[in-house]
């Protein structure tokens, strides 16, 4: 059992596990939002997970990440792949052949890397008990200058002993309330990551990975970390999904004739933190 200190201090109560679902880019990115945004509402916010797949490739682009290679586009263009906005910061995800977790958690610590670390503890438990032991990595942040989020692994992101990143997460505050999600890289497409980033994919996860039962595995440790909660399986509701249907269109990458974005990132609403700003 982990001790208290590595972590989420979440209050004993209730917890809220979200059966997984695969949509497009959009509805899956104005998902996550919805369900932080639920806290802003909610008197008694309760901590939240789920997993979720992507119906095909999709390259998702971090909120701040202006800029991006124009063969991007033209891919988008060939229906190689779809591009989405994320609400969170960092820089590009390929999203097919992985798996992709969000968890919702309320007013955790406001300094951001501590936040990341406990945030992790749970996949860095799951991870060992299926024989892949991970470890965050060490390299310095540098925003989305990189485009590519796994060329480099920062201290929000989780390496296997060789060093190459299995995870990446970012990060998107509202109200003192925390979403973070990340990609679990399992078989990442051979020729479409050679294609998207010019270099050579990451290795396939080891075979004890299992891809099937992989994210009730994973569920199963979180809630095991903290058995004083009630974790409740609970689907989404006709007033989120309404709010999801809204949201969409704001994570759209749309493209010109000419196979040029369209739309700005400022059509998502900008991160609140209320009074305090997290650090670090």
């Amino acid at each position: 059992m982990p001790t208290a200190a590595s972590c989420l201090p979440i209050s004993p109560g209730r917890g809220r596990l979200i059966s997984p679902l695969q949509l497009s880019g959009p509805e899956q990115m104005a998902l996550d939002e919805v369900l932080l945004e639920s806290y802003e509402a909610d008197a008694k916010p309760l901590p939240t997970l789920r997993f979720y797949q992507w119906n095909g490739p999709w390259l998702s682009l971090g909120r701040n990440q202006h800029h991006w290679p124009e063969h991007w586009n033209a891919l988008a263009k060939r229906g190689d792949l779809q591009l989405v906005r994320r609400p969170s910061g960092g820089s590009a995800v390929l999203h097919a052949g992985g798996l992709t977790y969000a968890l919702i958690w309320p007013s955790p610590p406001r300094q951001r890397q501590q936040a990341y670390r406990q945030a992790c503890q749970w996949l860095i438990r799951g991870f060992k008990e299926l024989e892949l032991p991970l470890q965050f990595g060490d390299h310095p942040a540098r925003g989305a200058s990189e485009s590519n989020c796994f060329a480099t692994a920062t201290a929000a992101d989780l390496v296997d002993p060789q060093g190459h990143k299995r995870i990446g997460s970012a990060q998107l505050w509202r109200q003192g309330h925390l979403l973070q999600h990340g990609e679990i890289i399992l078989n990442p497409p051979q020729r479409l990551w050679r294609e998207v980033f010019d270099c050579e994919p990451p290795s396939d996860a080891p075979a004890s990975i299992p891809r099937q039962e992989l994210s009730h595995l994973l569920q199963t440790t979180f809630c095991s970390c903290w058995p004083e909660v009630n974790w409740q399986e609970s689907p989404i509701t006709n007033a989120e999904w309404s709010s999801v249907a809204n949201k969409a269109a704001n994570y759209e990458v749309l493209l010109d004739a000419s196979g040029c974005s369209t739309n700005p990132p400022e059509t998502i609403d900008s991160t609140t933190l209320g009074s305090a700003i997290p650090r670090g």
